[in-house]
């Protein structure tokens, strides 16, 4: 005269134990990084997008975006599941200097950053790379192929970014899932070789 459910109970022994983990999908404004994670991301993307205005004129530079209307004010988030046993939580950063408050917030427990950079743009990327690296975050380049821009070797890209030579470097169109996927996957393998 129980209420239990008459259930096998291995259904309760079964290990469900994933591990998670935080990484950064960072860059300069308008590099991509919101298109990425909704690109990623296996749930609906939390998106913190507001519409940009004059206010932002001369601050927000659309150059490398035109036609941009909108812009990350605190973070996207999103969910990706590689395997039964690990999961990632992509966090997008704001590209704008303004925003490194948040950088610092969302840097707590991040494993890693996939550092998107615009070919057309490398310049813009320095400032980016000094905050992953002062926080101390293992990082992968992620070269975002934009549409009409000239494409240029994964060794100039090392080169121009003046990279230590175990950091990887991958193209990535941050609109495709498989070349998305694959970035994220470079990144993950860099940091478990780091563990060894």
């Amino acid at each position: 005269m129980g209420s239990r459910l008459d259930l096998d109970d291995s259904v309760y022994l079964r290990s469900s134990v994933q591990t998670a983990a935080k990484i950064l999908v960072v860059g300069h404004f308008a590099v991509g990084k919101t298109t990425f994670i909704g690109t990623m991301s296996e749930i609906p993307p939390l998106r913190t997008e507001e519409v940009m205005t004059q206010a932002g004129a001369g601050i927000d530079d659309p150059k490398g975006a035109p036609g941009k209307t909108t812009t990350t004010v605190a973070m996207d988030f999103g969910r990706l599941t590689l395997s039964e046993k690990l999961v990632l939580y992509l966090f997008g950063t704001p590209g704008q200097q303004r925003f490194v408050q948040v950088w610092e917030d969302l840097s707590r427990g991040a494993l890693g950053a996939l550092v998107l950079v615009d070919p057309e743009r490398l310049e813009e990327s320095f400032p980016v790379m000094d905050l992953v690296e002062h926080y101390g975050i293992p990082y992968t380049i992620a070269v975002n192929q934009f549409d009409g821009t000239p494409s240029h070797s994964l060794e100039e890209i090392r080169e121009a970014l003046d990279l230590l030579p175990e950091t990887p470097v991958v193209n990535c169109d941050a609109r495709d899932q498989r070349s998305s996927a694959d970035s994220l996957i470079v990144l993950v393998r860099y940091l478990q070789s780091r563990l060894n």
